[in-house]
């Protein structure tokens, strides 16, 4: 009896572990088509790698659909995300502004932070310049998969934070599609599993 219950207890935590892993993968791509069209107060566009002076094309979707909100007055104001990488000769932000002001954004509307290297950091900097401003609303932008994990990190930050997915995206193909999915599926359990000791 006692081995038969020995050996229940790692079945059951594996079961209950793959339970989990699928709960969430679903939750992932449910959330993923999750777009709440509401006036905020700032977009918060999160940050993709820049090429030089020029916006990879993950980066550019997501400027793209900010400056959407913007024209369309569902956003009085931008709030770009991203430092420097290793050797790169602008912060992510830096060349996400100009591109929009190319695209006919105010500059006065856009505000820009740095420092930020991963989601976590995107937000908590960009809450920081939100409290400063008196912002109350955020709605957040990047890629579909990625947005289950940012929006959790936006709240547990202190956002009202907002999901708008970018209608449009680089990664189309299953072959693009799956190890980002799976990146974020290994990311987001891997933060809600460190959540009790943060």
């Amino acid at each position: 009896m006692t081995k038969k219950l020995g050996l229940r207890i790692p079945f059951a935590i594996i079961v209950i572990f793959l339970i989990f892993i699928g709960y969430s993968a679903f939750s992932i791509l449910s959330f993923s088509k999750k777009m709440q069209l509401v006036k905020t107060d700032v977009a918060v566009v999160l940050g993709a790698a820049a090429w030089d002076d020029e916006p990879s094309p993950v980066l550019r979707e997501r400027i793209n659909h900010s400056i959407w909100l913007y024209e369309n007055e569902y956003v009085d104001k931008i709030i770009f995300t991203g430092g420097k990488g290793e050797g790169d000769p602008y912060a992510e932000s830096e060349v996400a502004r100009d591109y929009a002001i190319e695209n006919n954004v105010n500059p006065e509307d856009i505000l820009i932070e740095t420092k930020s290297k991963i989601t976590e950091e995107n937000l908590q900097y960009a809450y920081e310049i939100g409290v400063e401003h008196d912002f109350n609303t955020f709605t957040i932008v990047s890629d579909p998969l990625h947005m289950k994990r940012a929006i959790l990190m936006a709240k547990n930050t202190g956002m009202e934070a907002y999901s708008s997915p970018t209608q449009s995206s680089v990664y189309t193909s299953l072959k693009s599609k799956l190890p980002f999915f799976l990146r974020e599926l290994f990311f987001y359990i891997g933060y809600i599993i460190s959540q009790p000791f943060r």
